[in-house]
């Protein structure tokens, strides 16, 4: 079960750039910046009330990020949402027919779980699930 939107994921060019845009419109700081290494992004990561904003930048051009840019431009890359139980959401997922991208979660940033859940079967919106690691 969906426990709220968990961040909204935003493909940028040049972290940094965009870090201070943000900064600006948010009028906050960034909380945390970290490498993703198993997808070759830098993440950024902005309190909003009860959710929260990530800036995605590619750190190769063989990164899903840097391919949604070159295809698409800069912008909203994902929407993600927070469960309590990523394994049992998959599951729950694909018995109502939704193409899973990862069928089993992986270690994302900020302290959690992910999968998504592929834009073919969502509208064209690249779906994240994601859940605290405890």
């Amino acid at each position: 079960m969906i426990n709220k939107i968990e961040h909204i994921g935003i493909a940028v060019k040049n972290l940094t750039e965009s870090s201070i845009i943000y900064e600006k419109i948010l009028g906050a700081k960034s909380y945390k910046k970290k490498e993703v290494d198993t997808e070759n992004v830098i993440t950024e990561f902005f309190k909003v009330g009860n959710s929260k904003i990530e800036l995605l930048q590619a750190t190769s051009e063989e990164s899903a990020i840097a391919k949604f840019i070159e295809k698409k431009g800069e912008g909203i890359h994902h929407i993600a949402f927070e469960v309590a139980d990523i394994y049992t959401e998959i599951e729950r997922l694909k018995a109502e027919g939704f193409i899973m991208i990862n069928e089993q979660p992986k270690l994302g940033a900020d302290n959690k779980l992910i999968c998504f859940v592929h834009p073919k079967s969502t509208n064209g919106v690249l779906i994240e699930i994601c859940q605290e690691i405890i």
